[in-house]
């Protein structure tokens, strides 16, 4: 993919799946515009690298599509000078597109807590089935956490705001982001 592509890709999903879907932050649309997506995809994966759907990276960890990227940027609203955690192996778009924004940001694949830093915005690239307890911990006062939920089998997009120790969510749309491996539900012995 030449340079001159990847400019006319990357403007293409700006107007054709960020903007239909609601996106119009304009920071968001501009760090998305801006970032070249190809090079965080393995070499045989370039040509798809805008395509709007996930795609699997480094091993099989789940890269967000575009669009529900940028909803979820979007109802987060980051903000230059916030710290940022970025949940995920699949992430290094998403993390260069927060950096873009302005944000200082950690990653984690998600295994444990990165550190005793609290941090304003959270986003975990892949769906959840089941929602880890340490990262209400990372969010600091008025934090919030973008994530795909598993809802009866359903990945929802979602905003979660932190309360107490707690997050609480509101739905934004259904997603098909695949799920991340380390936030499976655990099988539950039955008879």
């Amino acid at each position: 993919m030449t340079e001159q592509d990847s400019s006319a890709a990357r403007r293409a999903m700006v107007l054709n799946q960020l903007r239909p879907q609601g996106v119009t932050n304009t920071a968001v649309l501009a760090a998305m515009g801006s970032v070249p997506r190809e090079q965080y995809v393995p070499p045989a994966l370039r040509a798809s690298a805008y395509a709007d759907r996930s795609l699997l990276v480094d091993g099989g960890a789940p890269m967000m599509p575009p669009a529900e990227l940028g909803i979820l940027l979007n109802a987060l609203d980051p903000r230059p000078g916030e710290r940022a955690l970025v949940v995920g192996a699949g992430g290094d778009y998403s993390a260069a597109v927060l950096a873009a924004l302005g944000l200082t940001v950690t990653r984690t694949a998600g295994d444990a807590p990165p550190g005793r830093d609290l941090h304003d915005v959270v986003l975990v690239e892949g769906a959840v089935e089941q929602f880890p307890d340490w990262i209400a911990g990372q969010l600091a006062p008025g934090g919030r956490v973008g994530a795909a939920l598993v809802e009866g089998g359903v990945a929802r997009l979602s905003i979660g705001r932190a309360s107490r120790g707690a997050i609480g969510f509101t739905t934004l749309a259904d997603a098909q982001v695949p799920s991340h491996p380390g936030f499976a539900l655990k099988p539950v012995f039955t008879f």
